[in-house]
């Protein structure tokens, strides 16, 4: 991914980047995306980025001794720290759907921005809201007060995040709406088909956004719009 389709992901919402991978495939079909209503710490924000992957408990204490569970924290964050620049941490919780701990509240947050991370993609909860830094968008399962018994299982394997697979490594695009992984094959296709789908969709929304038109002329606009989108 280079930097003129970074920045034009950033700018762009989730919704638009499905509709981009059904032009640049030029087909509909792929369905890696999130699925029900997610929590967003800032809604005006897209994360972009490379996943890095790990699993969570809460409920329950861990089984193992402080000295495995505080060696495997540390590896997580070291893991965390590295790898390929933008990411986004996709974090599965096991507990789901009775998650009460909230991995990612003011502390963990600024410290996942501070490796440089742009955002962090969870099926479980979020707090601190408020006091979460910018910069740093979190889309979680729900959001609840305590962090729990809140622990790291393992770390760089395949999670599922609402129903959406993510492998290490797999290109993220998240914002209110839900999470998608961006497909490898669309990638080098992807800004393009980003403007294309702005060009199409503005034939539309030129003849009809706050105005009051008959069936004959969204007829002509909608046979522009279809012919601009070949």
């Amino acid at each position: 991914m280079n930097d003129s389709l970074f920045k034009l992901l950033q700018s762009v919402d989730t919704p638009t980047v499905c509709n981009a991978i059904e032009v640049a495939q030029g087909k509909r079909g792929f369905d890696d995306f999130t699925r029900g209503t997610m929590q967003c710490s800032a809604p005006g924000t897209a994360m972009v980025g490379y996943a890095r992957t790990a699993r969570i408990q809460a409920v329950n204490p861990p089984t193992e001794s402080p000295e495995v569970i505080k060696a495997r924290r540390m590896a997580y964050y070291k893991y965390m720290a590295e790898g390929p620049r933008p990411a986004v941490a996709v974090v599965q919780d096991m507990d789901v759907p009775n998650a009460i701990g909230a991995y990612w509240g003011e502390i963990n947050t600024n410290v996942h921005k501070a490796f440089g991370m742009t955002g962090a993609l969870t099926d479980g909860v979020m707090r601190d809201l408020g006091d979460l830094p910018d910069g740093f968008v979190v889309l979680a399962g729900s959001v609840g007060p305590s962090h729990g018994f809140v622990h790291v299982i393992d770390f760089d394997e395949p999670v599922q995040v609402m129903g959406m697979r993510v492998t290490p490594g797999d290109l993220i695009h998240a914002d209110r709406h839900g999470g998608v992984v961006i497909p490898q094959d669309a990638i080098p296709h992807l800004e393009g088909a980003i403007r294309q789908l702005f060009k199409s969709e503005k034939v539309v929304l030129d003849a009809t956004k706050g105005k009051r038109i008959g069936f004959a002329e969204f007829e002509a606009a909608w046979a522009a719009f279809e012919t601009s989108r070949t």
